[in-house]
């Protein structure tokens, strides 16, 4: 009896052995995911530009940029920016807003204003610890916009 016993225990355990078992699910690689989704999704984009907005709101040179603009216009450029993030990172965001040459076309930007605006974004990016290749993504797009932001000549 018992060596019937372990002679099913045996035959039970080689056959175990001989069924593969089932491939695991694959686990999605960080690298095939959206920037949006590595940078946090919706709230975090809301965050980043928060804490830019605030940045900016403290440099006196990028601010008059934004002179005679009232508490309702700086909200709506505040959730232009997040829209635009959102949909530049392949977010479900849809972007309204008008281009950015067409937005920045009488405004004179030089390239000493976009640099230090562009300050301003990558200090929050640290701030909020973001990878260094999701920040070079993100700055990538916002340099990709200079022609089209800074006045020709300056």
């Amino acid at each position: 009896m018992r060596l019937t016993q372990l002679t099913i225990t045996v035959a039970a355990t080689l056959a175990c052995a001989r069924t593969p078992a089932p491939a695991p699910a694959p686990v999605p690689a960080a690298t095939s995911l959206s920037l949006y989704k590595r940078l946090g999704g919706y709230d975090a984009l809301a965050a980043v530009t928060d804490d830019f907005m605030h940045r900016i709101h403290g440099d006196t040179p990028i601010m008059a940029f934004f002179a005679g603009l009232d508490s309702t216009a700086l909200k709506h450029i505040r959730q232009m920016v997040v829209d635009q993030l959102c949909a530049a990172t392949g977010g479900p965001c849809f972007y309204a807003g008008k281009s950015m040459k067409e937005t920045h076309m009488t405004l004179d930007i030089t390239d000493d204003a976009f640099n230090r605006f562009i300050g301003h974004f990558q200090s929050t990016l640290t701030a909020f610890k973001v990878p260094s290749r999701e920040q070079n993504e993100v700055m990538g797009a916002l340099l990709s916009m200079k022609t089209d932001i800074v006045k020709k000549g300056s």
